[in-house]
């Protein structure tokens, strides 16, 4: 399963947060370079608002998201404030369109429930599986014959509808096929030979991932039902017409799977460019943890125009970290200038 050949779309890029709390200046890096890269090209840029977690999302954190990158002079064309054809543009008022794909998913027979906890998984994965990745081993998965050829080929758009319950009619009563909201669903990856999924990324070149060992099925429904991220992000960028996705590197991984799923929908997957993290002195990512660097202390101890030139500095965009709009770093921005290697943060 390789990245296909692009088509002629217009560029629309897109920047698409948690509301979980202050932007820090590694979300304010990604945010600038996802706007550079849409902008560069002529493009629009959309923002998007995932507050898929109701326990951790606030509205708040999302207005003051807002606000600060209007601060940074980085505006968006279609999104909350502006509007657009393509909204809602807060995730948490999009469960109708992630319901309506994971019947396509649970149809073909691809969706099954699953009751294990994290420390059940933790206890299948092999002592030399210590690079952070957990893969699920398919403790709970269905023994099913499934005609994976063709759905990779064709999608899940020729197979018939079900539920949970249709698609497994011997799990017992009171099961989770039964009660939905006692486990998580998981999508089926493809067995091998057919697990190996090919992207192009336009910053790190090729990455290969084989679904089957170095992920496992994963789950697109919490069981809480909170919808997953994986699910959620495929029908958004798809329905909303988003033709790249400029994030940090730590989700590089991800994007095979967010391809498999677009494939499995029929839709086109947007094209990836992933960038290196800011780290701290110890070598970490910044986090939202790191308060010393959130937007608020930020803003009073920096102008925008100092802010994103050191961030174009640090970008490699710019010989030095002079003070610069946001808008004057346009016809300078270029993927060959940006390092692949994290880059250390010096405020």
């Amino acid at each position: 399963m390789n990245t296909p050949l692009p088509h002629h779309r217009p560029v629309k890029g897109r920047f698409a947060p948690s509301p979980t709390g202050r932007m820090h200046l590694g979300n304010v890096f990604a945010a600038l370079m996802s706007w550079l890269s849409a902008k560069s090209q002529g493009g629009e840029w959309l923002l998007r608002i995932e507050d898929l977690d109701p326990q951790r999302s606030h509205r708040e954190s999302a207005e003051t998201l807002m606000d600060d990158l209007l601060w940074l002079g980085l505006e968006w064309d279609e999104g909350p404030r502006v509007g657009g054809s393509n909204g809602p543009y807060w995730q948490s008022g999009r469960g109708g369109l992630y319901e309506e794909a994971l019947a396509r998913l649970q149809g073909a027979g691809l969706v099954y429930p699953c009751t294990c906890t994290r420390a059940d998984i933790m206890a299948t994965q092999a002592p030399h599986e210590s690079d952070g990745r957990v893969v699920y081993k398919g403790t709970c998965r269905p023994s099913v014959v499934l005609p994976w050829k063709r759905i990779l080929e064709e999608g899940v758009d020729d197979h018939p509808h079900g539920t949970a319950a249709q698609v497994f009619p011997h799990a017992p009563q009171g099961s989770p096929a039964g009660q939905a909201g006692q486990a998580a669903l998981r999508l089926m990856v493809p067995p091998e030979p057919l697990a190996m999924v090919r992207c192009l990324d336009r910053h790190y070149g090729q990455v290969s991932v084989n679904l089957a060992s170095q992920c496992g099925d994963f789950i697109v429904r919490r069981r809480d039902q909170a919808w997953a991220y994986q699910l959620a992000v495929v029908v958004d960028d798809a329905l909303m017409g988003v033709t790249e996705v400029v994030r940090g590197r730590d989700l590089l991984l991800s994007a095979p799977q967010q391809m498999y799923v677009a494939r499995l929908l029929g839709h086109e997957p947007p094209a990836f460019a992933h960038i290196p993290l800011l780290v701290n002195a110890s070598g970490q990512r910044l986090s939202k943890r790191d308060k010393s660097l959130d937007m608020g202390v930020l803003r009073a101890r920096f102008s925008p125009q100092q802010l994103i030139g050191q961030l174009a500095h640090l970008a490699g965009l710019a010989p030095d970290d002079s003070p610069r709009e946001a808008r004057s770093l346009i016809p300078l921005f270029a993927w060959s200038k940006v390092p692949r290697e994290d880059i250390g943060c010096p405020l």
